[in-house]
């Protein structure tokens, strides 16, 4: 069953973070992942307005999601990314 990796990301350095994206493409596309939103930005409907960027990505499985985040690849994506954004990142399974 699909599974789709949600991340609410405040960047704090544009230019770090611009190196953390090719490596955090490359990792979801090993793993079979594909970007359904990337980077936009939301048009709230209640609630306050923030400069959070949305990304979303499916995944064929909760496991498949598991196996990117943890892999070698996304760790490294991850440490690109230390310092350079704020991130709430969390998986749902899809129906």
């Amino acid at each position: 069953m699909a599974a789709l990796v949600i991340a609410r990301i405040k960047v704090t350095d544009p230019a770090k973070y611009e190196t953390y994206k090719p490596l955090a493409k490359a990792a979801i596309e090993k793993y079979g992942g594909h970007y359904l939103v990337r980077g936009a930005e939301a048009l709230m409907l209640e609630g306050a307005l923030d400069a959070t960027r949305y990304v979303v990505v499916e995944f064929d499985s909760v496991e498949t999601v598991r196996k990117f985040y943890d892999s070698p690849e996304y760790r490294v994506a991850r440490e690109a990314r230390a310092g350079a954004a704020e991130a709430v990142i969390t998986t749902v399974q899809g129906i």
